[in-house]
């Protein structure tokens, strides 16, 4: 009989591609949702939770041999108005803080507790390449990922295995980064965000689900990794080579200066802008291989896949 792995934030781009690959591992999965949904696979399940009503399914907490929280709000959806911040704060300290406060009162068998982060965690570039030893930043992204880290440490005090997963720019056409970068380039523009010369920490999507799944099967994992490819990429080569693989040499590059993001997306464009370069040798200690350590071939698969649907 495979583990039991309940997820928060199934339904989002990263849980939906991570519930595929686990049960196609042979797991069964129960994701945690605010509506109540049905499946036809009898390995999959959903059972209801609210985190802002502090209401979570104990039944399927108690299945559960491990926890992949995913949950929170959208960073990059809405401009960052006081109330957005606060929600996007809110949607990962709070339900992180519920699975806690359940887990210390109920009867589980929990043993692992797998967390996203996220690379926001550092501040900007200066010229050394970001480690899991180094500080977070004392900026907007940086405390509230110290704060959402920091709630699922807790979960050490209950004896849980915790492994937190500091996540870089996912690619993906299916949501995130790529998509926006690709709309344009539908009508013949690379759009490179200000100068372009600002680092991008990135990972393909299949290499991350992979790393949440080497976290369930390593026991020696344990604490923060960085989740990112080996290779980061300027803005600037991110966008050409996704225009070079998309549209040959059929696109006109475009920058968006600096003060046309500022108005677009507001405080956001900070984060936009900012420098991230983020190691990714502590995950390679583990003996985890990436199968797309470059961004040109990380981005050849996704385009490649697409075509064929």
């Amino acid at each position: 009989m495979m583990d039991t792995v309940l997820i928060t934030g199934g339904t989002g781009l990263v849980g939906q591609a991570l519930t595929t690959f686990l049960l196609e591992k042979g797991y069964k999965v129960i994701i945690l949702t605010r509506k109540k949904l049905r499946s036809d696979d009898p390995h999959l399940q959903y059972a209801l939770w609210d985190p802002s009503r502090k209401l979570l399914d104990t039944t399927a907490l108690q299945q559960a041999d491990h926890i992949i929280h995913l949950a929170g709000a959208n960073v990059a959806d809405k401009r960052w108005t006081t109330s957005r911040k606060k929600e996007i704060a809110d949607s990962r300290i709070q339900s992180a803080r519920l699975l806690f406060e359940r887990l210390r009162d109920t009867p589980n068998k929990v043993r692992k507790v797998i967390s996203a982060s996220a690379t926001g965690y550092y501040g900007a570039f200066n010229g050394d390449v970001f480690t899991e030893t180094d500080p977070p930043a004392r900026d907007y992204l940086g405390n509230t990922c110290k704060d959402w880290e920091d709630s699922i440490r807790q979960m050490e005090t209950l004896g849980k295995h915790v492994v937190i997963l500091r996540t870089g720019l996912v690619l993906s056409l299916k949501g995130g980064v790529i998509r926006e970068f690709y709309q344009p380039l539908r009508l013949g523009f690379a759009t490179i965000m200000g100068g372009g010369e600002q680092w991008v920490s990135w990972i393909h999507l299949q290499d991350l689900v992979r790393i949440y799944y080497a976290a369930i099967v390593n026991d020696q994992m344990q604490g923060a990794y960085n989740a990112v490819a080996p290779h980061p990429v300027t803005n600037k080569d991110l966008v050409l080579s996704l225009a070079r693989i998309a549209k040959g040499k059929s696109f006109v590059t475009m920058h968006v200066p600096a003060f046309v993001l500022q108005v677009a997306v507001g405080e956001m464009s900070v984060e936009v802008l900012k420098s991230v370069k983020v190691s990714s040798e502590k995950i390679r200690q583990t003996g985890f291989q990436f199968s797309y350590p470059e961004v040109e071939e990380a981005l050849e698969q996704i385009l490649s896949a697409a075509r064929k649907k």
